[in-house]
C-alpha cells in the first residue's frame, strides 16, 4: 500500500482525540461531558419541517436549492450574517465583505490556504482548540502557545514570541474559549487588534459561542477595534441554528474574502444551498431571536446545575471557570492527577470528559491535571447524575 503523506502523521494525536470526542457521544449508556453539541432541545425541528415543506418546491425555492451555488454564498443569508449577527456587535460589514462557509471549520481551512505555508508558525491560546491545531498541523504550521489567565491571553507574552518566532498568524477564540470558558477582557482584545497591525500578522477571530451569553457585560470582538484590515473575524450558524447544517461566515476586507472565493472553489465549490435557504428563511421569517432567547435558557440553566454540581461534589483543592456563556468549563485537578490515565476509570463508571493533555501544545506547559467539562448536550438531570460518578472517580485519585 503507498504510503500516506507526512502532514498525516503531523496531526495524528488531536485526530485521535477528535475520533474518541465523537465516539464517546454515541455511547447511550454514558453521559458523556467531551462534546461541544449543543442541547437537542435547541434544534428549530418543528420549525425547519415547516420552513422546508413551504419553501422547497418547484414554484418557491426548490430549484435554487438542487442547483449549483455562487461560491460566496446565498444573498439573503448574507444580509442576515450582517444584520443580525455583525451590526449589533458594532460591524459595519457590506456584502462584499461576507461569504457563507460550510461550518466554523472551513474558515480555518481557507484561512490557512490563504496565508500558511510550510514551517510557519501559528501563535494560539494556552489552551487552545483541539480541531485548529489539527487543521494548521494539516498545513504543516507550528503552533507555538502563549500564556492566558482569566482575561485571556497575555498580551507582553503575545508580544515576545512575536518578536521570538515571527509568526504568520494568531489565532483566538476570545468569547466563552474552548475548551476553557474564559472571555477575553475588553482592554487586550484592543491590544490584539493593534498587535495584528502593528506587526503585519493575522488575527483568526473564531466567535461560535459569542451569542450564548448567559450573565455578564457583552463586549466587542476584536475586529471591532482593527483599523488595518489584519483581523479576519470567523463565525458559526452551529451554535445557534443546527450543527448539522454545516453553515458558517467570515468577515473580512474585499480583498480577502476574494481570494477566499477562488481558495473556496478548489475544495468544495460552493456551501450546500438547501441549508443555506433554510436558515436565511429562518432569519427573514423573524424565528431567529426567539430561538435565540429559548436556547439561552436551556444552556444556562445546564451551566447553573453543572455549576453547583462542580461547587458541591468536587472535592477541594479543585480549580473551575465560571463560564459566562457557551458550552463548556475548565476543570483543574492536582498536580499529581492525570486525567488522561483517569479517563479508562471514569468510562468504567460510565462518565465522560475530555482530557486536558490535548488542548495544550509546544510554547507553554501542558497540563495532564485539567479537563474540558461540557453541559450544553446533557439534560440537568443527567449532569447530576454524571457529575456524581465523575466526582467518586476524582476522589479515589486524590
Amino acid at each position: 500500500m503507498p504510503g500516506f503523506a507526512k502532514r498525516m502523521a503531523y496531526m495524528q494525536s488531536t485526530a485521535d482525540v477528535i475520533r474518541y470526542l465523537f465516539e464517546s457521544m454515541t455511547d447511550p449508556d454514558t453521559i458523556s461531558f467531551g462534546g461541544g453539541a449543543p442541547a437537542k432541545e435547541a434544534l428549530p425541528v418543528e420549525l425547519i419541517h415547516g420552513i422546508a415543506n413551504e419553501v422547497l418546491t418547484r414554484d418557491r425555492r426548490g430549484v435554487q436549492a438542487l442547483q449549483y451555488g455562487n461560491p460566496i454564498g446565498i444573498p439573503d443569508l448574507r444580509q442576515a450574517a450582517i444584520d443580525r449577527l455583525l451590526l449589533p456587535k458594532g460591524l459595519q460589514a457590506g456584502m462584499e465583505n461576507v461569504m457563507i462557509v460550510s461550518g466554523g471549520m472551513e474558515n480555518m481551512n481557507l484561512v490557512s490556504n490563504l496565508y500558511l505555508e510550510p514551517g510557519d508558525v501559528v501563535l494560539v491560546e494556552s489552551p487552545t482548540f483541539v480541531q485548529a491545531v489539527q487543521v494548521f498541523r494539516m498545513f504543516e504550521a507550528q503552533c507555538i502557545a502563549c500564556e492566558t489567565d482569566n482575561e485571556g491571553l497575555v498580551i507582553e507574552d503575545v508580544e515576545a514570541k512575536i518578536k521570538q518566532h515571527h509568526p504568520r498568524m494568531i489565532y483566538v477564540i476570545p468569547t466563552f474559549q474552548n475548551p476553557s470558558g474564559r472571555t477575553t477582557s475588553l482592554e487586550r482584545r484592543r491590544a490584539l487588534a493593534e498587535l495584528g497591525s502593528r506587526y503585519d500578522i493575522v488575527i483568526l477571530e473564531d466567535d461560535p459561542y459569542s451569542e450564548m451569553r448567559y450573565s455578564g457585560d457583552v463586549l466587542p470582538p476584536i475586529k471591532y477595534f482593527d483599523k488595518t484590515g489584519n483581523t479576519i473575524y470567523a463565525n458559526s450558524f452551529s451554535k445557534i441554528f443546527s450543527p448539522g447544517s454545516r453553515l458558517g461566515f467570515v468577515y473580512a476586507e474585499k480583498e480577502i474574502i476574494k481570494k477566499f472565493y477562488d481558495a473556496k472553489t478548489a475544495t468544495n465549490s460552493h456551501t450546500n444551498v438547501v441549508t443555506q435557504i433554510l436558515c436565511a428563511e429562518f432569519f427573514n421569517r423573524g424565528l431567529f431571536e426567539p430561538h435565540l432567547k429559548l436556547i439561552r435558557d436551556i444552556h444556562r440553566e445546564r451551566r447553573d446545575v453543572m455549576m453547583d454540581c462542580i461547587k458541591s461534589m468536587l472535592p477541594d483543592g479543585v480549580n473551575y471557570v465560571y463560564p459566562d456563556g457557551g458550552l463548556f468549563t475548565w476543570v483543574e485537578l492536582p498536580a499529581h492527577v492525570d486525567t488522561t490515565s483517569m479517563l479508562e476509570e471514569a468510562k468504567q463508571h460510565k462518565v465522560a470528559y475530555m482530557p486536558g493533555k490535548e488542548f495544550f501544545v509546544e510554547g507553554q506547559p501542558i497540563h495532564n491535571n485539567c479537563m474540558r467539562v461540557s453541559f450544553g448536550g446533557v439534560t440537568p438531570e443527567n449532569i447530576q447524575i454524571g457529575m456524581e460518578r465523575l466526582s467518586s472517580v476524582i476522589r479515589s485519585k486524590m
